[in-house]
């Protein structure tokens, strides 16, 4: 049966009726260094960093005689290719499989030669460029929603039936995306309608989240999980919305005005995506202004033990992603 259907049998039945969301990138995807500017860079997790050119985009355009180029990693030693670091000859780097502990500074220094042609003089020139790359994963969304519902009196059993019912339908309605409703709550109070007397609602809040039991089953050992649990959630508020929506019409349309004394108040389903990042990782506006809806590694002096969506201050952390103060 229709979810909309069975809430609306059940209103019927208790009430009977009544009144009414960096880095300069060329074509090709190439990252170029700077001159005396750190490039800032955020690279999803799991994922295959852009291509770092050792070279600026206007000496890139020019010929180069006898280059080298140097690869300095975070932890400050010589980069050399491997199967997680991609090295060219020419000079270019990509890292595979990022991890918030490969997050920092990477820096190159390109050496090459200058000839005089009227003298064949060399002259050695070297230039440095700097990256900054950041870890990151997308927040785990959730959603805070709020309905209203007219009443006919604060006392008596049938609000507290009504919200149990309603409760269970929305969790049915989602159930099988991985989705649940927690934290439900009402309150009954009494309203001013204008042109009106005083009337009765319930005043009913709860969230919308993607971890119900069992939820990680839907991730079919993906590494990126919340791109999974986060295409669940939004159809879970769709389909919550849509509810919702044919609660308004079937009230306001199907039955010619005469509907239940308890029924949805059309216009007052309000829904707000509440965001929170895994531990180790939390948003920082100010620090990543270029991806401000990221969750980004926490960078070395703070760390996140929690969901929260900030990192914390610790003096003693050294590392990208730290989950603890120690």
């Amino acid at each position: 049966m229709r979810a909309w259907v069975l809430l609306s049998a059940v209103l019927w039945y208790l009430t009977g009726a009544g009144g009414r969301r960096s880095s300069e990138r060329t074509s090709k995807g190439f990252i170029y260094g700077k001159p005396g500017h750190p490039v800032k860079l955020y690279v999803k997790l799991h994922h295959h960093s852009p291509v770092l050119v050792c070279m600026d985009f206007r000496r890139a355009k020019k010929e180069t005689v006898d280059p080298t180029y140097i690869w300095i990693g975070p932890n400050e030693k010589p980069l050399t290719g491997n199967n997680q670091i991609n090295i060219t000859k020419t000079g270019k780097l990509m890292v595979k499989d990022f991890l918030e502990a490969l997050s920092g500074l990477y820096t190159c220094t390109l050496s090459y030669k200058t000839v005089r042609a009227e003298t064949q003089e060399e002259t050695i020139v070297k230039q440095r460029y700097d990256f900054m790359i950041f870890a990151y994963r997308e927040p785990d969304y959730s959603y805070q929603m709020a309905v209203r519902f007219t009443t006919k009196s604060c006392e008596g059993r049938y609000n507290d039936l009504l919200f149990r019912v309603l409760k269970k339908i929305l969790d049915n309605l989602i159930s099988d995306l991985s989705c649940h409703v927690i934290e439900p709550s009402y309150k009954c109070h009494f309203v001013k309608i204008p042109k009106h007397g005083l009337i009765h609602e319930l005043f009913i809040a709860f969230q919308v989240n993607p971890f119900a039991p069992g939820w990680k089953g839907a991730c079919n050992d993906s590494a990126d999980c919340e791109d999974i649990t986060n295409h669940n959630i939004l159809q879970a508020r769709d389909r919550i919305e849509e509810f919702f929506r044919s609660q308004a019409y079937i009230y306001y349309h199907d039955f010619n005005k005469t509907i239940p004394a308890m029924h949805f108040v059309d216009h007052s389903f309000q829904v707000v995506r509440m965001d929170s990042c895994r531990p180790g990782f939390g948003k920082n506006e100010g620090l990543h202004s270029n991806c401000a809806s990221c969750c980004v590694a926490c960078s070395p002096g703070t760390f996140s033990p929690d969901v929260d969506v900030t990192c914390q201050n610790c003096v003693s952390v050294r590392i990208y992603g730290a989950k603890s103060c120690t």
